[in-house]
């Protein structure tokens, strides 16, 4: 007798596919929930490109007041399209019965209400902590209010996913009877970084032989402490003439304005700024760097950044915080204050240390190997689904 898939919405509220950290988790979910034999339909914010996954049907809620992008955070066009979402997945499930809905972040809220009226399983996955960005008053009362939101997501799923172990806490703080199950994120692409790739990059951004290419990747947010790594390359590029900078990442008018900035300082020469690069063209880019950065100040979540940096084989220089030592410790990064000295001495101590940088990758690349792949991904997984069987 054939056995029949289970069916699952998968909610995101969220652009698929963009590059950036929940949009590429979101693909690996679908793409470990469909090989392991469930019929899933992602439903999606209308932006980003499309990226075929077999097994996976995507559906985007209708662009209602034709914006083009959705940026990272609460914001008022972010609630209006949670709304749209809410209608859209109302209609899919009064079409389609669905045995689990499982959303993303604040796509719980939707799920809460739609998994009573259609009787299915649910499932809340938490990327974050919206209090750990704080900044001024208006935006800690929206990301209270987005707080609130978890809770009772958390409340009443049937299973919780966090991606951290200090989001994992906070969840079992809040209902310590619930299943809550800690799956880590993985690297951004499952391409292997090719050593002649890599090669042919290195020679387009390193004219000498005798460099040493330090690279960033992420966006320029105050979290990510962007303003450590700009404010370190003068000081580095003076004592280390050798150590030229890529950066990868941020909005072209982001990269004018710190490129501006730099020449002002005179060092402009020193830093190559490539934008958004596709996930797959990653791996190369970064294996043909010898150090990579990790300035993270706030956060309770391992920054992805990380674990592509381990994937590459690079020598890792990062802030002493709770974000970067959910992975890392002495053996795969050199610690440093999240300060402009500390951090500009570390990328020194590095660019001038082979033997320290060697010994660094290896152990990173090795943690890779043994625990963060798509395999162990889909692995937990699988054991939050089975319960629910």
């Amino acid at each position: 007798m054939t056995q029949i898939k289970k069916r699952i919405l998968f909610i995101a509220p969220q652009p698929f596919f963009q590059w950036r950290g929940s949009p590429i988790r979101v693909g690996y979910n679908v793409r470990a929930l469909a090989e392991l034999g469930y019929e899933v339909d992602l439903l999606a914010l209308p932006f980003g490109e499309d990226q075929p996954i077999e097994g996976v049907r995507l559906i985007r809620a209708p662009n209602l007041f034709r914006i083009r992008d959705m940026p990272i955070g609460p914001s008022f066009w972010k609630g209006v399209y949670d709304v749209i979402l809410f209608f859209h997945a109302w209609k899919l499930i009064r079409r389609q019965r669905y045995d689990v809905l499982h959303c993303v972040e604040d796509a719980a809220a939707i799920g809460v209400p739609l998994a009573r009226l259609s009787n299915a399983a649910l499932i809340f996955e938490k990327h974050s902590d919206p209090m750990s960005y704080r900044r001024n008053v208006l935006r800690n009362i929206i990301l209270w209010f987005y707080s609130r939101i978890e809770v009772f997501s958390i409340r009443h799923a049937d299973a919780v996913i966090g991606t951290g172990p200090a989001l994992v806490e906070q969840a079992k703080a809040v209902a310590s009877n619930k299943p809550v199950h800690h799956i880590f994120d993985i690297p951004s692409s499952l391409i292997e970084p090719s050593e002649q790739k890599a090669q042919a990059v290195r020679k387009q951004l390193v004219p000498a032989p005798d460099e040493i290419l330090v690279a960033y990747v992420g966006s320029f947010a105050v979290y990510q402490g962007i303003e450590l790594i700009f404010g370190a390359i003068p000081r580095v590029t003076r004592r280390c003439p050798r150590v030229r900078f890529v950066i990868i990442g941020g909005t072209s008018g982001e990269i004018e304005e710190r490129r501006r900035a730099l020449a002002a300082e005179g060092v402009d020469d020193r830093v190559t700024f490539l934008g958004k690069i596709p996930p797959d063209q990653l791996p190369h880019t970064l294996a043909a760097s010898d150090i990579l950065l990790s300035p993270r100040i706030a956060g309770a979540n391992t920054p992805l950044k990380l674990l592509d940096y381990l994937k590459a084989g690079g020598a890792i220089v990062a802030t002493d915080n709770q974000a970067n030592r959910l992975i890392l410790d002495e053996s795969t990064a050199l610690f440093v204050r999240p300060e402009l000295d500390s951090f500009a001495d570390g990328i020194c101590r590095l660019a001038e240390n082979a033997a320290l940088r060697h010994q660094l990758a290896c152990k990173g690349r090795a943690l890779i190997q043994g625990t963060y792949n798509f395999n162990e991904f889909k692995r937990r997984l699988g054991e939050v689904y089975a319960p629910l069987e």
